[in-house]
């Protein structure tokens, strides 16, 4: 931890709580640690692996946790539902709510956002002379956005997930993915071509709440970054 004081988040009354968002999955594993040394327990069925409760208390009065999907953090965030939340840039970026403040990168989630296409296509394929492209993707606004900029038309198939089988079920020939390790892409025959973000998760705040409560939410954004800055 550095030397930089923290300001003490102030208690809420019971009907003025705010709300964290985490999303589930590897970003939560990550974020875990984190929210332990910003000083935030949450009640002991948080950990639970048979539990199916979305909602959760902690060891800070007037502080509640709760657990949604990745890309739902931003929804809940940008429409006060949550006041706090833990999101990549990915979700943000496709998203793009002007009502959600970014301050701060908390350094965890690291991945990237590329381009992937099969392995036998690279001899033959460049991708500065591409004009149109057909991609899988859950990030059509990320990259319709990319492409757009540098002069590519890009018709994209909107998935969930499962991306990877989209070329070798003929559905279409590059997909648009996150990528960590790149096994994933390596498994099902896949490389990448072309990068579009590095990815990262961020500390994301309604701005409305962030006017409405600014000392409140002003300390935990300064417990956040002196907890990331003293990783």
């Amino acid at each position: 931890m550095t030397g930089r004081a923290m300001a003490e988040p102030r208690v809420t009354a019971n009907n003025d709580t705010l709300i964290l968002a985490l999303p589930r999955g590897r970003i939560l594993d990550e974020a875990t640690p984190l929210l332990s040394r910003v000083g935030i327990e949450p009640e002991s069925v948080f950990d639970a692996p048979d539990s199916r409760q979305l909602r959760f208390a902690t060891n800070v009065p007037g502080l509640d946790l709760v657990r949604v999907r990745s890309f739902d953090v931003a929804t809940f965030v940008a429409f006060g539902a949550a006041q706090l939340g833990i999101a990549g840039n990915d979700v943000l970026m496709e998203f793009d709510y002007p009502e959600i403040y970014a301050p701060l990168d908390l350094k965890i989630g690291r991945c990237r956002l590329s381009v992937a296409e099969p392995a036998d296509m690279i001899a033959d394929d460049d991708p500065s002379r591409w004009s149109h492209v057909r991609v899988a993707t859950k990030y059509p606004e990320v990259t319709r956005r990319h492409f757009a900029a540098r002069g590519v038309q890009a018709e994209c198939i909107h998935l969930s997930g499962a991306m990877e089988l989209a070329p070798s079920l003929g559905l279409c020939r590059r997909i648009v993915d996150l990528v960590a390790t790149g096994a994933t892409l390596r498994a099902n025959g896949l490389v990448e071509v072309e990068l579009i973000a590095e990815v990262s998760s961020r500390l994301c705040v309604n701005r409305a709440a962030l006017k409405t409560r600014p000392d409140e939410i002003g300390a935990w954004i300064e417990r956040f970054r002196a907890a990331v800055d003293g990783a």
